[in-house]
């Protein structure tokens, strides 16, 4: 069994590549996920996976493990896919709230609606036999 950590080789990565022979022989598309290190050199690999199960055992690993989610590419060059600094991704950062909206509302006290009342003098019809007029 491989040692890795720290009195062995350090993996730098987590790798996405396709497993052509695996593919070939099953007749479906298959998954190999990688670990690599600072050199590119495969370390242990683990799988074969279906295309539906790999993305989420491959950032399963990552955020377990802390290292950066990588792909293979065809050329065989290692591609980073999301930057993280151990389990903490980097990338822009998103505002939850908008603040400036909450300005322009009314108190809750105003929001609710008043109680019907009548005005101070009330109009009173004397000698209308009807209310509404009928044509």
């Amino acid at each position: 069994m491989p040692v890795f950590g720290a009195s062995g080789i350090k993996p730098t990565g987590i790798a996405l590549s396709f497993a052509a022979d695996e593919a070939e022989s099953c007749g479906e598309d298959r998954f190999a996920l990688c670990l690599v290190d600072a050199a590119g050199a495969v370390l242990a690999s683990l799988g074969p996976f279906c295309e539906d199960e790999v993305v989420a055992i491959w950032r399963d690993l990552a955020a377990r493990t802390g290292l950066p989610r990588m792909i293979v590419r065809e050329d065989g060059v290692l591609a980073v896919v999301a930057a993280q600094v151990g389990r903490l991704m980097l990338g822009k950062t998103r505002i939850r709230r908008r603040h400036g909206s909450l300005g322009d509302r009314r108190p809750r006290f105003l929001v609710r609606r008043k109680t019907g009342r009548l005005p101070v003098r009330p109009q009173i019809h004397r000698g209308e036999n009807e209310i509404i007029a009928r044509s």
